[in-house]
């Protein structure tokens, strides 16, 4: 996947969720095609809930979350959700079972995201996914310090099929406009947003921006809502810069 585009596509190719209708998906375009032009003046491009809420049910997903002992057990979506709260959050973090170590954009953004989630468990329910198996999530996430998240295993399932967490869910349109070259797989960094209700579990946002091409000379910006790191440099007088994340800042390669 190309980290920065050369040239502005002619035509939006739009990713569909499970079960969305036409009509949301058609919203939904317009609202990436808004986004898309808003992203070269801003880091943080918010999509309107009115033009972006969808009609897709969720499916029946197992996850693997630690359980007593340590043990991983097997969970269903809908367990995801605490008592009283009926958002849930759901960030795919690339630490797939091929990666040797995990994306440094996905660690740092979750270095963050460890600390605030004791704040955002007072109000919504969150989760971290990943494709490789739980012990191996586990043993890097005490590797960083993380305390707080929610981590879980997709290994064996199909949420990042249905939802976007890897390409393998893409159409050719949309693989052929992100550059992905045929054999080609990726786990990627979505965000996306469930709500329970009386007529079960609904999907309700997703960070669709991920897979538009960003304008020229600038790289993806789907999640920096949500980043520290990006928003407190966007307020510096030297901006971003060159600045690439990593694992380790003190090691020669840092990767």
């Amino acid at each position: 996947m190309a980290s920065l585009a050369k040239s502005a596509p002619q035509a939006v190719q739009h990713i569909h969720f499970p079960n969305e209708a036409l009509t949301i998906a058609e919203n939904s375009i317009s609202c990436l095609s808004r986004g898309w032009s808003c992203a070269a003046k801003s880091s943080a491009w918010r999509p309107s809930v009115e033009h972006c809420r969808r009609a897709a049910k969720s499916r029946r997903t197992m996850f693997s979350r630690a359980g007593t002992g340590g043990k991983p057990k097997r969970v269903r979506l809908s367990e995801l959700f605490a008592p009283g709260k009926d958002t849930l959050a759901i960030y795919s973090f690339m630490f797939g079972p091929e990666r040797e170590r995990p994306c440094p954009g996905c660690t740092h953004f979750l270095d963050g995201l460890d600390g605030a989630s004791r704040h955002i468990y007072q109000r919504i329910n969150l989760a971290v996914v990943a494709k490789s198996p739980l012990p191996r999530i586990l043993s890097f996430a005490k590797e960083r310090g993380w305390r707080w998240l929610q981590l879980l295993s997709t290994a064996g399932n199909a949420y990042d099929r249905d939802y976007f967490g890897d390409s393998t869910g893409l159409v050719p349109a949309v693989r052929k406009q992100q550059d992905f070259k045929g054999g080609e797989e990726w786990d990627m960094p979505i965000l996306n947003v469930f709500r329970r209700g009386r007529d079960g579990i609904r999907h309700f946002w997703g960070s669709e921006l991920l897979y538009v091409p960003p304008e020229p000379g600038q790289e993806y910006r789907h999640n920096d809502l949500l980043d520290p790191v990006w928003n407190m440099f966007d307020l510096a007088p030297e901006g971003r810069g060159d600045f690439q994340p990593k694992l380790d800042y003190t090691s020669g390669s840092g990767k």
